[in-house]
């Protein structure tokens, strides 16, 4: 059966004009400007966009979706984030991790909920490990997770220039790196080591040295966070320009008086560096926990990182005036290439149905994840099982 999406303005994320599309088994299965040439018998459903914009679905590199947090005491411990709070915000597609607490949270509970939302219609996977090292791993070692656990496609977010960190020397980082690499060479996965900056002096200098001393191409390393001290996005900068690894921003928030960028303002930023527009990824740290440390390490105020800092981060962009096939790669393509996601980030005929009709402030209208409309008129359609568990007086289910 099929599924038609009329009159919509499409970004591969490159500009097509206004197209029409056909979508089965999970896949665009046609596109052009004349009208789609199927039976009528066979439509499932049909979506007019009027000349609404349409992109990839939005991809999340770096998401904790069992929950982060815990360095307050166990009440500190954020919760797992249900697929709605991906899917409104037109997010398709998550990479899940762990963080300061990879020890009562397990890789092996993070695959187990990467699994639950791909069942529940989400694209997911996750890194095995987490802020220290040696990882937490399910199978003993990195590598082995990477190989054999089909999820699992690359190491993080290992923590570097942070005291939460496990003070990871040089010989350590390359091991580990090189363990991903080998096994990303084994299995086509991205084999990539995610890796959490802190706002430590030291700042990217291990990771400067391991590509500068070692044969790992630089595409392994995939440093996170990098707007949140200015001088550590000044050496992102350069690591991405002359070294070849492509840096991540956090969609954080941000205060004017902050020694920081926005990720929308560090974006703005690389973009007009001239640097090359493929090295740079945009993720929210949705479901991770934020906090503020006095002198001595203790926590004194904590946020909580949303997943719908993606999308907002795109609609200011846009306001700004940013053209959209320059900003959207960092938020899709980007993405999908370095971690090499099939069928991923971009609208194409034979890849993933994962599309998003944006409002004209660049909020998501509809959203569809592999094939399925989860989000229809701002209206979810589709809900996480434990998402449904208010029931109405004339027993409807609330989200």
């Amino acid at each position: 059966m099929i599924d038609l999406i009329l009159n919509a303005e499409v970004y591969t994320p490159e500009p097509l004009g206004q197209m029409n599309l056909a979508v089965c088994a999970g896949r665009v299965i046609w596109m052009g400007t004349d009208p789609p040439p199927v039976s009528r018998e066979l439509v499932t459903s049909e979506v007019d966009l009027e000349g609404a914009r349409l992109i990839p679905g939005l991809i999340d590199g770096h998401v904790h979706v069992t929950g982060g947090g815990g360095e307050a005491g166990p009440e500190s411990r954020v919760p797992p984030l249900g697929l709605s709070r991906f899917t409104r915000n037109g997010i398709t597609s998550v990479v899940g991790l762990l963080g300061t607490d990879d020890l009562t949270r397990t890789t092996a509970s993070l695959v187990t909920q990467v699994r639950g939302l791909v069942a529940e219609g989400l694209s997911a996977w996750c890194y095995t490990g987490g802020y220290h090292l040696p990882p937490a791993t399910v199978t003993g070692s990195a590598r082995g997770d990477i190989v054999l656990v089909d999820r699992v496609i690359g190491v993080g977010e290992l923590a570097l220039s942070d005291h939460r960190s496990s003070q990871p020397t040089l010989d350590e980082l390359l091991k580990i790196a090189a363990e991903a690499h080998v096994a990303g060479l084994m299995t086509g996965k991205a084999g990539t080591v995610h890796l959490h900056m802190g706002d430590g002096e030291r700042g990217l200098e291990l990771v400067r040295r391991a590509i500068a001393g070692s044969e790992i191409p630089a595409r392994v390393f995939h440093p996170t966070h990098v707007n949140r001290r200015k001088a550590l996005f000044d050496e992102a900068l350069r690591l991405a320009g002359e070294a070849g690894s492509t840096i991540d921003l956090t969609a954080f928030p941000v205060a004017e008086d902050e020694d920081a960028w926005s990720a929308e303002d560090a974006l703005a930023k690389y973009l007009a560096a001239g640097l090359p527009a493929e090295r740079v990824t945009v993720s929210s740290d949705g479901g991770g926990c934020l906090p503020v440390f006095d002198a001595g390490g203790r926590v004194t105020s904590m946020d909580v990182g949303e997943p719908g800092a993606l999308i907002e981060c795109l609609g200011k962009l846009l306001q700004a005036g940013h053209a959209m096939e320059a900003v959207l790669p960092a938020f899709t393509s980007n993405v999908a290439d370095l971690l090499r996601l099939a069928g991923k980030g971009r609208v194409t005929v034979g890849g993933d149905a994962d599309l998003v009709a944006l409002e004209a402030d660049g909020t998501a209208r509809h959203v569809m994840a592999r094939g399925r409309w989860h989000l229809l008129s701002g209206e979810l359609t589709r809900h996480g099982v434990f998402e449904q568990s208010e029931i109405g007086e004339q027993g409807e289910a609330r989200s």
